[in-house]
């Protein structure tokens, strides 16, 4: 997976970096490596807002996107908290992609079996 970090009026450090890549380790081992991840982390800049420190994720799929967002008064908690998000996200997209994949193969099998019966002499 192919993880872009990108700061908006906010320096990207090799400490997020690294922390950001080793929290995305099981994101990664469940999605393709042609997927595409782009965080991006600014600072909100509204002094009344308690929670300025956000972080958004767009993770690009074969076929759909993903999207997660979370705001704290700590970049690397907004950061935990959107990777737990997009692992809930790719998680439920998964469970529903084999879910899919299982209710065809017990559709084929059925049809399958249907035509077997239907040619097969009867005594």
């Amino acid at each position: 997976m192919q993880i872009d970090i990108k700061g908006r009026n906010v320096p990207v450090t090799d400490v997020l970096r690294t922390h950001a890549e080793r929290r995305l380790t099981k994101v990664t081992r469940q999605v393709s490596d042609l997927a595409r991840l782009e965080i991006e982390i600014f600072k909100e800049p509204n002094p009344r807002v308690s929670d300025c420190q956000v972080a958004e994720g767009t993770l690009y799929l074969k076929g759909v996107t993903l999207r997660a967002r979370d705001a704290s008064p700590e970049m690397l908690h907004s950061l935990n908290l959107m990777v737990d998000e997009l692992a809930r996200q790719v998680k439920r997209h998964r469970d529903k992609l084999r879910h899919r994949r299982e209710a065809h193969a017990l559709a084929a099998r059925a049809a399958r079996t249907a035509a077997q019966g239907a040619t097969l002499p009867s005594i």
